[in-house]
């Protein structure tokens, strides 16, 4: 690499530094200046022009974490909540927390139609909270079902409450048939409270909300809700009392319907889209599967006719399971995009048959988690819950769980910035791989010294026809330098597996989610140090700073390996470019962490590249091939068959 090269490199990088403190500075300016109007008007009272100021805050607000703490207090203020979407075509309307009525209108259509429980067809909502450090339930008594859950510790992408789900967003409930043929929905009838209390704080004892809904005195389906200290997961229990004569007596199954709108909660909806957001499934004493939607295709469903043992509706970095003590017998399942929303990234639906016998007292044991998609947590759970984490198959799986992880988290437990844990851990791998990709080095210079001795060939022989020649004339040599030019090869395919390792690690990694280094301030998704007006096909409407910087130290490295023979086509030079430009193209959207990574690889390899070229005596290499041109060379048995293949078509090889 010349000298001009080098300095072109580093004026791009100061540059694009003395941009993205020009630009962050700002911003901040813009900032300050919105937030300032929004608290001037906050204080007249002027509440619509400071949701506006609000909103223009959040659109410039500099990459620093200040500005999030500040945001969530003015969102305190203004009481801010997000704008309601359209009806889906499922016909539920999603819509917030907040926003939704304390009371409900009695249900349309004729009462009737629930037989015994057409009492609870008619009812006022209302919302008892169960929670403890970890999670916020809001439990509505309209279907028994909880109504929102907010994860405490979390935020989203702008600095609001993550909420997994609110309001009329999700459906929950069990669907049957009584004795006299009367379709009964649970989510759409009302519940009763057993004691009077709305609130429940869990601190050192597990508690439960109680709820029935009544068809009479004695006679009621309860739905008990149990949460301990420290948990994600709320043991979720419900008893069919004295139902034995409503409901048919060959009755074997009822069907528990779940359905739930996904919100955005990241940066990238494209990356939230297409990295974790699925619905997962567990066969019954068997493994996980999924239904992979695939973002150009709008709608997917399955059928599973054998037993699960749970379903989870998964987004990138957050999910809610049903899971059950026993077995669901089969379940129906789809995954739809919401093509309109800008709120929601798709919506989810699952009915699951659920075994049922009748009796005085039939008990179902199910648990629902709603929490993070953080590995450790999941596996505590058992049932192999930590597969909801899609980290590649077989050997890519089997490396991020068993030792990219492993190594993570014990880097954590004495580094709180992961920007320099990614760096150690980048070291580290390099460290470890270097035994086998020194030859590959070593190949490489062995190569380059040679280089100028394969050009001689080149114009000794410059005919097409000659081409068999020349080939056996340059492998003859690089025999005789004791060189073999495809040494490197093998150590260079086993990193493959590590690289695409760390391609699945970072997209889905909960702990790099709003993490700052440097620029970026959030390592899970992607960087931008500069938002263009318009929209590049695969590029996006940003500029990332470390898939720049990852593109620089690729071209870099691929100019080094530049200097072996056969690189000096023209077909190759080009490769040497536009290889870099179309991964710049392909990851400007993907995580900062990923990009940081892979800038890192590129300039690690870069210099064992250049420390393992100063252990290459060139004169060496040459005394050796001198000293080997007058020992007569013993043919392989490959030099033997392909130069027997050549004779054949009435090549006559070279001779030594």
């Amino acid at each position: 690499m010349d000298k001009n090269t080098v300095t072109g490199i580093i004026l791009i990088f100061v540059i694009f530094i003395g941009f993205s403190v020009y630009n962050n500075s700002r911003l901040t300016k813009a900032y300050k200046q919105a937030m300032t109007e929004a608290e001037a008007n906050i204080a007249k009272g002027d509440s619509a022009q400071a949701r506006e100021d609000y909103i223009k805050a959040i659109n410039v607000k500099p990459n620093q974490p200040e500005p999030r703490i500040k945001l969530d207090e003015l969102n305190r203020k203004l009481g801010f909540t997000p704008p309601e979407v359209e009806k889906d075509s499922a016909g539920i309307k999603p819509e917030s927390e907040e926003t939704a009525p304390a009371t409900s209108a009695p249900i349309t259509g004729n009462a009737d139609q629930y037989g015994q429980f057409a009492d609870a067809a008619i009812g006022e909502n209302d919302f008892i909270t169960l929670e403890n450090n970890k999670i916020e339930l809001k439990i509505s008594l309209k279907g028994g079902r909880v109504y929102s859950a907010r994860l405490k510790d979390y935020r989203t992408y702008d600095s609001l409450p993550l909420i997994l789900f609110s309001g009329d967003s999700t459906i929950f409930g069990f669907n049957f048939f009584t004795a006299d043929n009367k379709a009964v929905q649970t989510n759409n009838l009302y519940f009763k409270p057993v004691t009077e209390e709305k609130s429940f704080n869990v601190t050192t004892q597990p508690q439960s909300v109680t709820l029935r809904l009544m068809a009479d005195n004695d006679r009621y389906i309860e739905y008990k809700y149990t949460l301990a200290p420290e948990k994600y997961i709320v043991d979720f229990n419900v008893t069919f009392k004295n139902l034995e004569s409503i409901l048919p007596p060959n009755q074997n199954s009822i069907s528990l319907d779940w359905k739930m709108y996904i919100p955005q909660q990241e940066k990238g909806r494209t990356n939230e889209e297409n990295y974790g957001t699925d619905v997962k499934y567990k066969y019954y004493q068997d493994e996980v599967a999924g239904l992979k939607p695939r973002q150009q295709k709008e709608v997917e469903k399955t059928d599973i006719p054998t037993k699960l043992s749970w379903v989870a509706f998964v987004d990138q970095f957050f999910s809610s399971v049903v899971i059950t003590e026993d077995f669901f017998l089969n379940g129906s399942l789809s995954s739809t995009r919401t093509l309109t929303s800008e709120k929601y990234i798709r919506y989810f639906t699952s009915e699951l048959g659920v075994p049922f016998t009748p009796g005085t007292e039939t008990k179902l044991g199910l648990k629902l988690y709603f929490g993070p998609n953080h590995i450790s947590t999941l596996r505590k759970e058992g049932l192999q819950l930590e597969k909801i984490v899609n980290l590649g198959k077989n050997v890519i799986g089997w490396i991020s769980r068993f030792v990219i992880i492993p190594i993570f988290n014990w880097l954590e437990k004495y580094i709180s910035s992961y920007g320099l844990i990614i760096l150690i851990l980048t070291i580290l791998i390099k460290v470890v791989l270097f035994p086998l990709t020194f030859k590959s080095y070593q190949s490489q210079a062995k190569m380059a010294v040679l280089k100028p001795l394969v050009e001689e060939l080149g114009k000794k022989y410059p005919k097409k026809e000659d081409a068999m020649k020349k080939q056996q004339a340059t492998m003859d040599l690089y025999k005789r330098a004791g060189v073999n030019p495809m040494g490197g090869c093998l150590p260079m395919l086993l990193q493959f597996p590590i690289l695409f390792a760390m391609f699945r690690f970072f997209p889905v990694s909960i702990e790099l989610r709003q993490e700052h280094f440097l620029w970026a301030t959030d390592l899970s998704t992607y960087d931008s140090i500069l938002t263009l007006p318009f929209k590049i096909p695969w590029y996006g409407d940003h500029v990332s700073l470390f898939t720049l910087l990852m593109t620089a130290s690729s071209v870099l490295t691929m100019k080094m390996t530049g200097s072996s023979p056969g690189q000096n086509q023209p077909g190759m030079k080009m490769m040497t470019y536009m290889m870099p430009v179309m991964f710049m193209f392909m990851l400007n959207n993907f995580s900062a962490g990923l990009t940081y990574y892979y800038f890192l690889a590129n300039m690690l390899t870069w210099i064992q590249n250049l420390i393992s070229k100063r252990f290459i005596n060139a004169d060496k290499v040459l005394a050796t091939l001198e000293e080997n041109k007058k020992k007569p060379v013993k043919k392989s048995k490959w030099q033997q068959r392909m130069e027997a293949a050549a004779r054949q078509r009435g090549i006559n090889p070279p001779k030594r």
